[in-house]
């Protein structure tokens, strides 16, 4: 009793000690936003109610920023134009910190486990060195949704999927309609032949949108028709927080980017992508695909701000997680935390912003495209694990040559560890563009 009471008082101590390092961070690091995003939509959403007006008519007064999401996310945001500022502020962050909780409550177990934490404590230190990672402290000062997408998506892989729940592909499809972005999850069941639950998705996501269109025909019709092609929204596609490889071949022509070039490397990391995600679902790695589908949205969309890359949280865990499944002491398991140490390092860091002014010349493509790099190295080699047959999601055939594989054994998400303790070795400055 008096050992496992003094264990839990040095896990506090640590925790506390870990947020005040936190914190006196973010004083100094965190860039405030004053939730311009947020009053953005809420701006919006008021014009549209209460005065009016259409909704991709209203522009935030001074700028050229306006509401950029398709009409089902005007319909899902419509009660914030009924409540006080202070109180869309309280909602935001909230449903950010709460989502975040439960997809890192889910994420952080077999690390728990593997290291003999309690989940408690993990979840506490993934929420300490999450609130400092900038593509999230970004998305809480802007109010941005990021974390409420990846939580709709990550339910259907992390959760229903691996069950054979019926309703798999809902929550990819509520995604896809809010934002279009998340659509390429859509692609990822198709290219790992979950016929059933992409066919969901796809209706999910049409069937929202008519419902929407239904509700309101002029905004639905004004945003299909011209919000969606009109380009000058998008804005400047070689400023440094477009962390896309269109933005990386902006930068080496901001005149005149070649969109030949953007199309060929995204072609190229499509390739590699559903090599590897159709690779990872062959041995039940459910969790690395999400990773893989989130990277590979962040490099080929054609605008990726900062706080977009919330989508590489799912990925710097699973770097972690393999990291601790590989034996004590080992050269993989240096590696493998040596990487994710470097890469969160690096997302925490704002380097990019050194270059925002110039970047030109070889330490300008290097540096103001830091976070493509790990976007890349993240989708090229992020390990994949083999899981046992309980709870996988299809039969098990051979990894395909020259995969990452881990050591079979590792655990499901959702699924209890029964072996033997002895085998547990293992803007504002931004342009234009809300979105």
């Amino acid at each position: 009793m008096a050992q496992g009471a003094g264990r839990t008082i040095g896990q506090v101590a640590g925790i506390a000690g870990l947020a005040v390092a936190v914190t006196l961070f973010l004083s100094v690091a965190a860039v405030r936003h004053g939730f311009f995003d947020l009053k953005v939509y809420y701006g919006a959403l008021t014009w549209w109610v209460h005065d009016g007006g259409e909704i991709y008519d209203f522009l935030k007064p001074g700028t050229q920023y306006g509401f950029t999401y398709p009409p089902f996310a005007a319909l899902v945001m419509l009660p914030m134009a009924y409540l006080p500022w202070w109180a869309a502020i309280s909602v935001s962050v909230a449903a950010s910190v709460l989502v975040t909780a439960v997809l890192f409550w889910w994420l952080v177990d077999p690390i728990s486990r593997r290291s003999g934490w309690t989940r408690w404590f993990a979840l506490a230190v993934a929420l300490c060195l999450a609130a400092a990672y900038e593509p999230m402290r970004e998305t809480v000062n802007f109010g941005q949704v990021n974390m409420l997408l990846l939580f709709l998506v990550a339910v259907d892989l992390l959760r229903l999927l691996p069950a054979g729940n019926r309703w798999a592909g809902v929550g990819i499809g509520l995604a896809t309609a809010i934002k279009l972005t998340p659509g390429i999850f859509i692609v990822y069941l198709l290219v790992t032949r979950r016929w059933r639950a992409a066919v969901t998705s796809m209706a999910t996501a049409a069937g929202v949108t008519l419902l929407a269109a239904a509700l309101f025909p002029d905004a639905s019709r004004e945003f299909w028709t011209e919000a969606l092609w009109n380009t000058g929204r998008v804005g400047e596609l070689a400023f440094v927080s477009n962390q896309s490889l269109r933005g990386v071949v902006a930068r080496l022509n901001p005149e005149h980017p070649s969109t030949l070039a953007w199309l060929a490397l995204a072609v190229a990391a499509l390739a590699l992508w559903a090599w590897r995600s159709r690779a990872a679902v062959a041995v039940g790695d459910e969790a690395t695909g999400l990773a893989l589908t989130g990277a590979v949205m962040c490099l080929v969309s054609p605008v990726t701000w900062v706080h977009h890359l919330v989508w590489l949280l799912p990925a710097l865990i699973l770097l972690v997680d393999n990291a601790m499944a590989a034996p004590a002491g080992g050269r993989r398991r240096r590696v493998l935390l040596g990487a994710a140490i470097v890469g969160y390092g690096l997302l925490i860091s704002r380097i990019v912003w050194a270059w925002e002014k110039d970047f030109t010349g070889l330490d300008g493509f290097l540096g103001s495209n830091t976070y493509v790099w790990i976007s890349l190295a993240l989708l090229a080699f992020l390990p994949l694990r083999r899981h046992g047959d309980a709870g996988r999601t299809s039969p098990r055939r051979a990894a395909p040559a020259g995969s990452a594989v881990e050591a079979p054994g590792v655990p499901q998400l959702d699924q209890p560890d029964r072996r033997a303790p002895a085998r547990q070795r293992d803007r504002i400055g931004r342009p234009l563009t809300v979105g």
